[in-house]
């Protein structure tokens, strides 16, 4: 009896102290539009320290947010990135899994483009032209919705090209997604003056008209892979194509991004805000795995430091807007001394 309790003891004690200790690499899991960030930073590290570079996995915002919540321990992520904040009830999900220290952690500002192949012209739309474009419901007269009729850009805005409509995009587990439906779909659709009323007498059927983005062939989920959409792009020059300025940036000799509002997504113009599709971009840290997988604390000083996310930062080459520098004085000093999430 008394070896039975002591072998349940230390199996206890195990279970306790184990928690990712097996682990001395950093495992980093969720946005695709966070990623090449992540993916610089952890070469970085890597290189520069005497830990193991990060293994840095992209698998969607919903997809890494999913992962990280799913429990504590060497089986689990210790980092997710998002290209959209943590939702109220995946920080419930985290913390009936016992996850309940998290550490947010935001990086900067990223731009999401409507792009094209180089080799068409340049597009310019309104918030209301994405909007009519991409929605599965649109407007048919007052108080009345129909389904989507358009078919080619011409229809939906008499000024535009009579091209149509094929737009590769994110799916629905994509932070990139929620943000462009948020901005672009819902900046379009309150545009309408019933709908934007239809916001205060009923808010689940104003979201669902401004969110819901059509199912009949126009908009074509493309996975989490923006590297893909750029490739597809090239190979049909009439196709648009949804995803970070990021991607735009560094494939600027292939794909150009569309004007939008008469704002082009440029670095200038994100960082001061008149590109109206733009969003800040995060990370997310598990407490518990500090001080129990090798480098954490290390790897978080590397992410937050100038001459990682500052405005001559290695990461503002590859694309990231930085935070203007209070910001970033407050962020670095939140992570760096592991401040709980607060919502």
């Amino acid at each position: 009896m008394i070896k039975k309790a002591l072998g349940l003891a230390i199996l206890s004690s195990v279970a306790v102290s184990g928690v990712a200790e097996a682990r001395d690499q950093i495992r980093v899991v969720g946005s695709s539009t966070v990623f090449p960030f992540a993916t610089a930073v952890a070469e970085r590290f890597g290189k520069t320290t005497s830990f193991k570079s990060p293994v840095v996995e992209s698998t969607g915002s919903g997809g890494g947010l999913k992962l990280f919540c799913s429990g504590i321990g060497d089986k689990h992520p210790d980092i997710t990135n998002a290209s959209r904040r943590i939702k109220k009830s995946e920080v419930k999900k985290c913390a009936s899994n016992g996850i309940t220290g998290i550490v947010e952690v935001k990086i900067g500002y990223d731009g999401i483009v409507i792009a094209n192949s180089r080799k068409a012209a340049v597009m310019k739309l309104s918030l209301k032209d994405v909007f009519l474009a991409l929605a599965k419901n649109v407007p048919a007269g007052e108080g009345k919705t129909r389904t989507n009729p358009y078919k080619t850009w011409k229809e939906v805005n008499a000024s535009l090209p009579a091209a149509k409509i094929e737009v590769l995009g994110p799916p629905p587990t994509s932070g990139t997604r929620d943000a462009f439906v948020e901005l672009a779909m819902e900046g379009g659709c309150k545009k309408i003056g019933w709908v934007k009323a239809l916001k205060k007498k009923d808010k689940k059927a104003y979201k669902t008209l401004c969110h819901t983005i059509r199912e009949d062939g126009a908009f074509i989920e493309a996975g989490e892979n923006d590297n893909l959409i750029v490739q597809k792009l090239e190979a049909n020059p009439k196709a648009f194509g949804i995803f970070g300025f990021s991607f735009l940036d560094q494939n600027a000799d292939k794909v150009q991004g569309s004007v939008i509002k008469g704002q082009a997504p440029t670095f200038e113009n994100i960082a001061d805000g008149k590109y109206p599709v733009s969003r800040p971009l995060f990370f997310y840290v598990k407490k518990a795995h500090v001080g129990k997988v090798s480098g954490i604390k290390e790897f978080l000083a590397e992410f937050t430091s100038e001459k990682a996310w500052g405005p001559e930062g290695y990461l503002s080459e590859k694309g990231l807007i930085p935070m203007p520098d209070a910001e970033r004085m407050d962020w670095h000093k939140k992570v760096n001394g592991l401040a709980n999430l607060a919502m």
